[in-house]
């Protein structure tokens, strides 16, 4: 067992690729930015697991809440990035001893709950379906399923317009909005969505990401857009290299509470497709989402499905 270690980048995404690429293909680029650039990964407890020869045979990634910037993210909660051991090592207690080795560090310096997936930078919003056997296995291990969530996709078919509502204005976020959408964030949707925004900004975002919503010239709504020419990575384009064709993401978006049941909601997503369409995109992907039947309206179908797993520490 060894620390966590940039030198190790090309074993560890080979590794990756060797169980995982039919499903989720690794970049390089993708694995430097989410799971040694993110200031939430906790070099104190990520571990490379080595055989006698000194080769990569399985890691974990683990996170805590790192940052300065204050978005009401849990300090009490800890993640497992991902957990991985090589098929042919599987069966020996390796990944059981990666675990127990990040509960035990979490723990000793105040973590209370452990999530699987779901992360600041997230491979995944918990482990996929597909993977019956990781579930099990983290059943075992103490974790309880709380819910599955979805990763949606569309095809694109055909052309989707402007919706034609004149009540409020669509638009590409300019840059000397940048300070209005993360007071809107703030105010409507503290957390998570806050901190993305902020990050995508230190990354040198110019708005191009972002469909805004506005009513009397006062910011309403909004909609993450991603294609490959975004300034980071973006979760809903991790897996892009599985299709041939150009990949576009939609998401986060949300509607202020107080303008809600007005049909912005369906027409932020209308109009964040026509953009994409626009931008060339010809599927596009919705991460970790529970609303399938809203986005079914715009022939969104479920792509891959994923269980939330939590476990108590204290």
């Amino acid at each position: 067992m060894i620390s966590w270690n940039r030198n190790r980048l090309e074993e560890l995404v080979e590794l990756w690729n060797k169980e995982l690429a039919i499903d989720f293909p690794m970049r390089e680029e993708l694995f430097v930015q989410n799971s040694f650039d993110d200031v939430n990964v906790s070099y104190d407890s990520s571990y490379i697991a080595v055989d006698d020869e000194d080769r990569v045979i399985g890691f974990v990634v683990a996170k805590r809440w790192q940052e300065e910037i204050d978005v009401k993210m849990d300090p009490k909660r800890g993640w497992i990035q991902v957990l991985l051991v090589d098929s042919a090592y599987r069966g020996k207690g390796i990944g059981t001893i990666l675990l127990e080795r990040v509960e035990a560090d979490l723990k000793g310096i105040g973590v209370e709950e452990m999530q699987l997936g779901g992360d600041p930078f997230h491979y995944f919003s918990g482990i996929p379906v597909q993977y019956k056997e990781a579930q099990k296995w983290a059943e075992k291990q103490g974790y309880n399923k709380r819910i599955d969530t979805y990763d949606l996709i569309n095809h694109l078919d055909k052309t989707y317009d402007l919706p034609t509502n004149t009540s409020v204005t669509f638009s590409i976020l300019k840059k000397d909005e940048e300070v209005e959408l993360i007071l809107f964030l703030e105010r409507c949707f503290p957390g998570r969505w806050v901190y993305e925004a902020i990050k995508y900004f230190e990354m040198n975002g110019d708005g191009r990401e972002f469909v805004i919503i506005k009513k009397v010239d006062r910011i309403i709504g909004f909609c993450r857009i991603n294609d490959a020419d975004s300034p980071s990575i973006a979760q809903n384009v991790y897996w892009s290299p599985l299709f041939e064709q150009q990949v576009g993401g939609i998401g986060p978006l949300g509607i202020d509470a107080n303008e809600q049941k007005q049909g912005y909601g369906l027409a932020i997503v209308l109009v964040a497709m026509a953009y994409l369409q626009e931008r060339n995109i010809e599927t596009i992907i919705i991460d970790w989402t529970i609303l399938v039947e809203f986005y079914e309206k715009l022939d969104f179908k479920p792509w891959k499905t994923y269980g939330i797993y939590l476990k108590d520490l204290k």
